[in-house]
């Protein structure tokens, strides 16, 4: 079995639309680092787009989902309860940012978490409208593509979108959209588009993702709250790729003072099995009737049985601490790199959700040509990588919190190597 002939088949089997960075196939993975079926050897810098922090095929959380495949597989939740669904939501009442009661649901993706979020604001608000910020990813669902602020390659021929959904600027310093920029949009949609009264939910990431893990400003964040407060919106915050100890944090909202009323998680969540969760006031999460969330497969057993351990790996591992050291180590590697390397215009991070944004020298105009050639470069040494932005100009990392320090070392080496071809 070849690449090449897996790839011929893949193009025969499957759908343009399922894009695929990586020309190679996968056979086996451990912590941080992928064999492919020829048996190269690469660093998953990528962690199936910050899936793993916990590593491909932890031990705690492999073992953890072996009992329970042991004991069963399925029953959906709705039919027959199973004690797990109530004891992970129990963990993650207490350990989501915000002094306030709370419940818990549970779903399989993050564009699940977020659509029922949207339901859930409604519900209790009894208002249609959501606004969104541009350079946001919400998912891949019509309701999640509307959310979405970045059109290409996301939303691009499948129009037209869920109403009532509108779009306000994300501040981004080096972009030149200020704080004031940001909220003096809010308050132009509420001016020309919709009312504030109407207005059910704000929702936003604490650090965006896809939008170039550009970090939100804390006056920002305690605006939005304030925002909210003052209308009665609801405040989700989208936490599906920074929670989970990347920002050196469990939550990336930890890092404000203030509480979203609605919080969205998945991805690392379960280190690599399918399972999201919304988190919100208990008041809030009561409003709908019963039926009205869940899903066949929503809170699988195995995505709760790996959850748990998850938990208890980041509390016994130290991974906020390891989250933090790690991060100032590449961010350290880069800002050493920006006398070679005259493309580099921002390197930014909470913890170790770190990236690094590139421009064409001497001016503020995107590079994403050198981004590429750089994740290409990267690839053919061995190292994963993702890039991201609106721009398409921004590296982003996601490797494993529990990476052994020889092999961050080895990528490090790398990834300066990558640079400077």
């Amino acid at each position: 079995m070849s690449n090449k002939d897996l790839m011929q088949r893949k193009a025969d089997a499957t759908p343009r639309g399922v894009g695929v960075m990586c020309t190679f196939f996968a056979d086996k993975a451990k912590n941080a680092e992928v064999w492919d079926v020829e048996g190269n050897r690469y660093i998953d810098f990528a962690g199936g787009i910050g899936v793993l922090n916990t590593g491909h095929l932890h031990a705690k959380v492999q073992a953890a989902v072996a009992e329970q495949l042991n004991r069963f597989s399925h029953t959906s939740y709705s039919i027959i309860p199973y004690e797990s669904y109530v004891s992970v939501a129990e963990k993650l009442n207490q350990l989501t940012p915000g002094n306030f009661a709370k419940k818990t649901a549970f779903f399989s993706t993050g564009a699940e978490a977020v659509e029922n979020a949207i339901k859930v604001a409604r519900a209790a608000t009894g208002r249609p409208g959501v606004i969104a910020f541009g350079g946001a990813f919400h998912g891949r669902t019509m309701l999640g593509m509307a959310l979405t602020g970045k059109v290409a390659p996301y939303k691009i021929g499948f129009g037209p979108f869920v109403g009532e959904i509108y779009h306000a600027a994300y501040p981004n310093a080096l972009h030149g959209v200020s704080v004031e920029d940001s909220l003096a949009s809010i308050e132009k949609l509420f001016k020309f588009d919709i009312e504030a009264k109407r207005v059910a939910a704000i929702i936003f990431e604490p650090v965006q993702g896809e939008g170039g893990f550009n970090i939100a400003p804390t006056e920002w964040v305690v605006a939005l709250r304030q925002l909210c407060d003052a209308h009665g919106i609801v405040l989700i915050a989208d936490e599906v790729q920074a929670g989970f100890a990347r920002t050196g944090k469990l939550f990336a909202m930890e890092h404000y003072p203030v509480a979203p009323d609605l919080t969205t998680m998945a991805k690392s969540l379960a280190g690599g099995f399918p399972l999201s969760a919304l988190v919100g006031k208990a008041e809030l999460m009561d409003v709908s009737a019963p039926g009205a969330l869940g899903g066949t497969y929503a809170g699988s057993p195995l995505g709760l049985a790996a959850a748990g351990a998850v938990i208890d790996v980041i509390r016994e591992e130290n991974l906020l601490e390891r989250s933090n050291k790690l991060g100032d180590l590449l961010k350290e590697k880069l800002h050493s790199l920006k006398r070679d390397i005259p493309q580099i215009a921002d390197v930014r991070g909470l913890g170790a959700m770190v990236a690094v944004e590139f421009n064409q020298p001497g001016t503020h105009q995107p590079d994403a040509e050198f981004t590429k050639k750089v994740q290409s470069k990267a690839l053919e040494s061995g190292l994963i990588l993702l890039t991201c932005g609106v721009y398409g100009n921004v590296l982003r990392f996601l490797f494993p919190l529990t990476i052994e320090d020889e092999i961050f070392a080895e990528a490090l080496a790398k990834l300066e190597a990558a640079l400077k071809a």
